[in-house]
């Protein structure tokens, strides 16, 4: 099974093979509050992860989740303009499950509670640099990608 690693430090996502090999590498925004795991932090949370679940499959480029559901909206400029302070879930969603008690799993550090997703976002979001609430930012070409490359229970490793 692939395994995904995030670093935050440099802003990509690697998705690496059985035998440790990189078979693709994306730009990525994480969290403009940095890493840390604290309910209500806003930051993106470190530690092992899985893809607890795949939400949005076949869906078109740029469909709109609100709490993972498409609203029948494609996002736009014009949609932008009329939600300036919509943080935007767009195309698919990668939710992530934490797999260490006390540090990303259960009570105030739980990541799935968090709703911490792998999500598109707008074409104009700067990609390489922190911007995010606290989810991981892709372009939505290559989360598409990523997202038809990843099974549910996938293993995510989110570093500094």
């Amino acid at each position: 099974m692939p395994r995904i690693r995030i670093n935050i430090g440099s802003q990509h996502i690697d998705l690496i093979d059985d035998n440790g090999s990189i078979i693709r590498r994306y730009a990525i925004s994480t969290s403009k509050n940095g890493a840390g795991e604290q309910n209500g932090s806003y930051c993106t949370p470190r530690g092992s992860h899985i893809v607890r679940a795949k939400i949005g499959g076949g869906r078109p480029l740029n469909t709109v989740f609100v709490e993972r559901r498409p609203t029948g909206e494609v996002y736009s400029p014009e949609l932008a303009r009329s939600f300036p302070k919509r943080d935007w879930i767009l195309t698919r969603i990668l939710w992530l499950s934490g797999c260490e008690p006390g540090v990303n799993r259960l009570g105030t550090v739980d990541t799935m509670r968090r709703a911490i997703y792998i999500h598109g976002s707008p074409d104009s979001a700067e990609m390489g640099k922190p911007g995010s609430h606290g989810c991981i930012r892709m372009r939505n070409e290559d989360l598409v990608e990523l997202f038809d490359l990843v099974p549910v229970r996938t293993p995510v490793d989110i570093r500094e």
